[in-house]
C-alpha cells in the first residue's frame, strides 16, 4: 500500500465493507421494506473519514468538493441533510470500525498507556450557552494548558505512546477526569482483562488520590504522574516531561490538523457523530501507515492534501 489519500479511502472501505458482511448487524437499523441506500455504509464511513482529514468543517462545502473531485469513488452523493442524517445514525457503526482497525495494529498491543482530556469548545455568545440544544451538557470548563476558558465539552483520551487512541469518552467540561477514566475501563473491561498484568498509565497532576490509585491497582495499572505540591518526589519523575509531550502532541494533531474545536455540532448527537469522525481519521492513517511500511506512524501529512 502506498500513503496516500485514494489508498486509504480504498482500505478503509474494504475493510469497512468486509466488518459489515460479517456483522450485518452494526449497519445502521434501517427497515426491511424500503428503498435500499444508493451510498453504501461502507461509503458513507470512507466518505466521512475523507472529509476530516481533507479539511472541510462545512459538510456542504465538502459534498460540493466531492462532487467535483471524487465521483471516481463514490458514483452518487446525497445532499446535505441526508448526509448529515445518515452521519449521526453511523456513529455507533464508526465507533465499531475505529476500535477494528485500532486492533488490527500492533501499537494496540503497547503495554504504557497515556491519558488525558481536551477542551471541545461548542460555543462563544451568552446567546448561543442560553439556546444550544447542547445546554445541560456542555458547560463552562477552563482550559490549563492555554490559560482560557470556555463553554462546551472535554474529550477523554486513553492512548498509547505511539498515538494510537485506544478508548475515549465525551464528557461536560466539568466531569472529574480520574471518574471518567475509571468508568471508561468498567464500560470496556476487555481493555484490562485481555491484557498481561502490568499495564502503566501516565498521566497529569490532575490524576490523584489515594483511592484512585488503588482502584488503578486493583485493575493491575501502575500509574505514574508527576508530584503535586506538598508531596514527595514520585518514581518515573524523569520521564514526565517528554513523555507528557506525546499526549500533548496527540491533542495538537485532533486540533491542529483535523480541526475538533471546528465541528459544527449543534446537538448532543451531531457533536458526537464530528468528534467519532476524527477518532476515525486518526485511527485509521496510523493503521493504514502500519501496514504501508511507513516509519512514522501517526503523520498526516501524505492524506491532507
Amino acid at each position: 500500500m502506498t500513503p496516500d489519500m485514494d489508498s486509504l479511502a480504498t482500505a478503509l472501505y474494504v475493510r469497512t465493507d468486509d466488518l459489515l458482511q460479517g456483522s450485518p448487524q452494526l449497519a445502521p437499523w434501517r427497515p426491511v421494506v424500503g428503498l435500499t441506500p444508493q451510498l453504501s455504509d461502507a461509503e458513507l464511513v470512507t466518505l466521512s473519514m475523507m472529509q476530516v482529514m481533507l479539511g472541510y468543517t462545512s459538510e456542504a462545502r465538502w459534498l460540493r468538493h466531492a462532487r467535483n473531485h471524487l465521483r471516481h469513488l463514490f458514483p452518487y452523493l446525497p445532499k446535505q441533510p441526508g448526509y448529515n442524517k445518515r452521519l449521526r445514525k453511523a456513529a455507533e457503526l464508526i465507533r465499531h470500525v475505529t476500535r477494528a482497525l485500532a486492533m488490527d495494529t500492533a501499537l494496540w498491543t503497547d503495554d504504557v498507556w497515556v491519558v488525558d482530556s481536551t477542551p471541545v469548545e461548542c460555543g462563544r455568545s451568552r446567546e448561543t450557552v442560553k439556546h444550544s440544544d447542547l445546554a445541560g451538557w456542555a458547560q463552562y470548563g477552563y482550559c490549563a494548558s492555554h490559560t482560557r476558558y470556555f463553554w462546551g465539552l472535554r474529550l477523554h483520551l486513553l492512548c498509547t505512546l505511539g498515538g494510537l487512541p485506544g478508548a475515549f469518552a465525551l464528557t461536560g467540561a466539568k466531569a472529574d477526569e480520574r471518574e471518567t477514566l475509571l468508568d471508561i475501563f468498567a464500560t470496556e473491561p476487555m481493555l484490562v482483562t485481555d491484557r498481561p498484568p502490568g499495564q502503566t498509565l501516565i498521566g497529569d497532576k490532575n490524576y490523584f488520590g489515594r483511592e484512585f490509585e488503588s482502584q488503578l491497582a486493583d485493575l493491575n495499572i501502575e500509574l505514574l504522574r508527576p508530584a503535586r505540591k506538598g508531596e514527595a518526589e514520585r518514581a518515573g519523575s524523569k520521564l514526565f516531561k517528554p513523555l507528557r509531550q506525546v499526549i500533548e502532541s496527540i491533542n495538537e494533531s485532533f486540533k491542529g490538523q483535523l480541526d475538533l474545536e471546528r465541528h459544527r455540532g449543534r446537538t448532543p448527537n451531531g457533536v458526537i457523530a464530528r468528534v467519532l469522525q476524527r477518532v476515525l481519521a486518526l485511527t485509521a492513517a496510523i493503521w493504514h501507515n502500519e501496514h504501508a511500511g511507513q516509519p512514522v506512524m501517526r503523520s498526516l501529512t501524505a492524506y491532507d492534501h
